[in-house]
């Protein structure tokens, strides 16, 4: 019992981590958002909930700077206001846009939202738990090497969340008649964008799969869906 304490306390540790990791984003979120209105945008979004068959989507504006788009964990799709303003700027087309909010239901409608606030449970819990095993036979770098390996394992989750996300987006962007063209100049935009000028990071390191890994894999899907590439 005694040599699987650290294991139940680590479990323990990370349910405890989630609950307050969820209860701090849902009112982070509701205390800096609001609701979404723009002329050019809400039709994309209509047609998008046309062909999901949904009365309406709601799409909000987080007030924050960083250029980025996310699903909390109850289904609920935001903009941040940093990525808003560069639509308003004219550096993204609404249909670009549109694009994020789609690969964001990807999320919501594949359940990884929901899947990663267990996962984050679970890797604290894998963290710990291998800090306080590794300690005692690299005493002072066992945790660091319990970060690592659960920080690789949580990047690799992420990516392939990413490119469901992107056929999620892809299938419905095309129903909805916006096409793939957006997602994919997208894309090809995001690195100024967001200013993550990481091209000597390692793949396998990064939490989102490569911009041309995406573009390819979108463009493989087009074939497969006999959709002309533009």
């Amino acid at each position: 019992m005694i040599k699987l304490m650290p294991i139940l306390i680590a479990v323990v540790y990370g349910l405890l981590m989630m609950r307050f990791s969820a209860w701090r984003t849902a009112r982070e979120l509701d205390a800096k958002s609001t609701e979404l209105a723009d002329p050019r945008l809400n039709p994309l979004i209509k047609d998008m909930a046309k062909a999901l068959d949904l009365p309406r989507i709601r799409v909000h504006i987080y007030e924050i700077e960083p250029v980025n788009g996310l699903a909390a964990p109850d289904g609920r799709i935001f903009l941040t206001r940093g990525f808003y303003n560069r639509y308003r700027a004219g550096d993204v087309t609404a249909e670009e846009l549109a694009s994020v909010v789609a690969h964001e239901l990807g999320h919501v409608a594949l359940g990884h939202s929901r899947r990663r606030m267990i996962d984050f449970s679970g890797q604290n819990a894998l963290r710990t738990a291998l800090a306080m095993v590794l300690n005692r036979f690299l005493p002072g770098i066992g945790p660091l090497v319990a970060n690592t390996a659960t920080s690789l394992l949580s990047a690799r989750l992420s990516r392939g969340d990413e490119y469901e996300a992107d056929e999620y987006a892809a299938a419905l962007l095309v129903k909805s008649g916006i096409g793939t063209a957006p997602q994919k100049a997208l894309f090809e935009k995001l690195t100024n964008l967001t200013g993550a000028h990481g091209a000597s990071t390692p793949a396998w390191l990064l939490s989102h799969p490569k911009t041309q890994e995406r573009i390819q894999a979108i463009e493989k899907l087009e074939r497969k869906w006999g959709i002309t590439k533009t």
